[in-house]
């Protein structure tokens, strides 16, 4: 039997790619285990869907002062050293990893023991643990033409994002259902990201008696920032996080508010919904978001508030804008060329396996 081995946490943005990979590859017959750190959100994902799961020592790389930066070299040693230990015993035939920092000591460990290791780098230009894992890579996968400049030895592949198939399945009715709205008032989704942004959730919050007139609005808020207060408003719902129902979610959706994460925005685009991206600050970020959300922009695809320019009269005007020319952004993400990325990242996945064997 194939076996395979994913990796990648942090954030749901850095699981969800493998996760679109898994049922083909259980078609082709792969044994698949995932390590991850010991108690992200990499953990709950992977094992509800029933995958082996082993959690190793993971420390994050910081580019700021931090007394954290003095103890966490020594937990990706011990991560590496898990890592290699647990490669061993699955003497798995690649590696495939969607980054975050706790994927770093693993592929380092992988490489060490000679295993093939393909990348995945969302993002227009690498995030740091990428960077640091690209040069153990046998190919590395992105999602924007513009990041191939930033991959050097032939390694870049253009492959576009692994979408979840069930997401192309969702019910309008079903989702109206779970958040009690009606079928006559049109939809805005809102999407902080997985740890929930308070920014983009006050914004939110403080726009809804006006919003409220004619949108319902169902709004993903991030584990332990739901407000309490708000629980019994006509048409609002909001969810700590949604997993299983997020395709009806998206199916009943007319618009969607959003960070510009690029695994989410790939979604949206990939369902066809016009977007309002709420890029995370440079000052709190290296910035992809950013340049993520102004490719979208430049396309077509989106309306683009700045972090630092939100609030309520900028998001209402924005609202306003994008549904009244809902029919340009829809022509334009039709424009839009698609990649089948899982059969593609399936092909290298193979590749590899087969020269590994």
């Amino acid at each position: 039997m194939k076996k395979i081995l994913l990796t990648g946490g942090g954030t749901a943005g850095h699981v969800t790619p493998n996760i679109a990979l898994i049922p083909r590859l259980k078609e082709l017959g792969y044994e698949i285990r995932y390590i991850g750190s010991y108690d992200g959100i990499e953990k709950q994902l992977i094992t509800d869907i029933g995958i082996p799961y082993d959690g190793i020592s993971s420390g994050k790389l910081r580019r700021y002062l931090s007394v954290k930066n003095l103890t966490d070299p020594f937990r990706v040693i011990k991560g590496f050293s898990e890592s290699r230990k647990l490669i061993r015993a699955y003497a798995p035939d690649v590696v495939f990893s969607k980054g975050g920092f706790v994927s770093v000591p693993v592929v380092m460990a992988a490489a060490k023991l000679d295993i093939p290791v393909i990348i995945h780098e969302s993002d227009m230009t690498p995030g740091l643990a990428n960077k640091l894992a690209i040069p153990k890579a046998t190919k590395v996968c992105h999602n924007f033409p513009e990041t191939a400049e930033y991959i050097k030895g032939g390694k870049s592949v253009l492959t576009g994002t692994p979408i979840r198939s069930e997401l192309f399945t969702g019910s309008k009715l079903t989702g109206l259902q779970l958040c009690s709205f009606t079928a006559n008032k049109p939809v805005i989704m809102v999407v902080g990201g997985s740890l929930g942004s308070v920014v983009v959730n006050n914004a939110v919050r403080s726009a809804l008696p006006d919003l409220l007139k004619e949108f319902q609005i169902v709004h993903l808020c991030g584990k332990g920032k739901l407000d309490e207060s708000l629980t019994n408003v006509e048409g609002y719902r909001q969810f700590e996080y949604i997993s299983g129902e997020m395709k009806d979610l998206f199916a009943m959706s007319d618009l969607v508010i959003s960070r510009a994460g690029a695994n989410a925005i790939s979604e949206i685009l990939a369902l066809k919904k016009p977007s309002i991206l709420i890029p995370l600050s440079a000052k709190a970020s290296r910035g992809d978001q950013i340049l993520n959300a102004r490719s979208f922009e430049k396309q077509g695809f989106s309306y683009v508030i700045e972090e630092e320019q939100l609030s309520t009269e900028t998001l209402e005007a924005a609202v306003t804008e994008v549904l009244a020319n809902r029919d340009r952004y829809l022509e334009a993400i039709s424009q839009s060329p698609t990649t089948n990325a899982i059969e593609i990242i399936i092909g290298l996945i193979e590749e590899a396996a087969a020269q590994k064997a």
